[in-house]
């Protein structure tokens, strides 16, 4: 019984590791063996020699990798930073150089504006229709999330967030405004608020959403010929009176866009 327990758990941990970083589960793979044949006796030989594997793997095996499957890092600069570096340890950083391209000149657009790209979940490193859960899309190399602006309440702009992962906290619709959410969770669409359980916790409450820097944001975008569809829900596209052709709905079955944008190349 104790060794079909074991063997359950390893193999649901490799799952685990699988979904999340993609790369996880081969390496834990990889770290049984390699433990297996090391003399040193620790109770954290097991964990020490997976965190080892994984910190080499990630930084310079698949970086080598990933360009083969046409995808690379996301370039980081004073404008593009992840919003929590939990994405990039998880291999979740990873585009298409055409993307890149696209979001380095959108920084260059955005240059002396005080905004800066703060990116949420991309894709993996490898293969073609993989799935980065919890999204329905990213898992060609050409979609990014990116964050939201937000401000001080004396209007200043800021990089930081509202939450640990960058979701979860929205900027619901105003009494007045289309409520798009409502309609989808009526309509039986559960999952469309289930951005709310992966925030992680809430931060910096004292912040507010930027009309101005959103919008900003958004059109510096919007100037990419390169750009294919960019998600944002329809009581914000409203708000800040953006009318771009680009500028589409995602539909009840994927989440609200009211703490991310998305956006994507042709």
């Amino acid at each position: 019984m104790k060794s079909i327990l074991k063997i359950t758990t390893k193999i649901l941990l490799f799952v685990f590791l699988t979904i999340v970083t993609q790369i996880g589960g081969i390496v834990y793979v990889l770290s049984m063996i390699i433990s297996k044949k090391l003399k040193w006796k620790s109770k954290f030989k097991s964990i020490s020699v997976f965190i080892t594997c994984y910190v080499i793997t990630s930084l310079f095996l698949v970086p080598l990798i990933a360009p083969i499957f046409g995808r690379e890092k996301v370039t980081h600069t004073d404008g593009i930073q992840p919003s929590n570096y939990l994405t990039t340890v998880l291999n979740r950083n990873y585009v298409t150089p055409e993307l890149n391209d696209v979001l380095l000149k959108t920084e260059k657009a955005l240059k002396g504006s005080g905004i800066e790209i703060s990116y949420l979940d991309a894709n993996f490193p490898f293969i073609n229709k993989f799935p980065l859960l919890p999204h329905l899309s990213h898992n060609d190399g050409k979609k990014i999330d990116i964050s939201l602006i937000y401000e001080t309440k004396n209007g200043v702009i800021t990089s930081k967030q509202r939450s640990v992962s960058g979701y979860g906290v929205f900027e619901n619709p105003k009494s007045n405004e289309y409520n798009q959410i409502h309609k989808c969770l009526e309509s039986g669409y559960f999952q469309y608020d289930y951005p709310k359980y992966v925030s992680f916790g809430n931060i910096n409450k004292e912040l507010v959403f930027s009309e101005k820097g959103t919008k900003k944001l958004i059109q510096a975008i919007l100037r990419n010929k390169d750009l294919g569809k960019l998600f944002i829900e329809p009581h914000l596209k409203k708000r800040m009176n953006l009318t771009h052709y680009k500028i589409r709905y995602h539909g009840c079955r994927a989440v609200r866009h009211d703490d991310h944008i998305h956006i994507q190349l042709h």
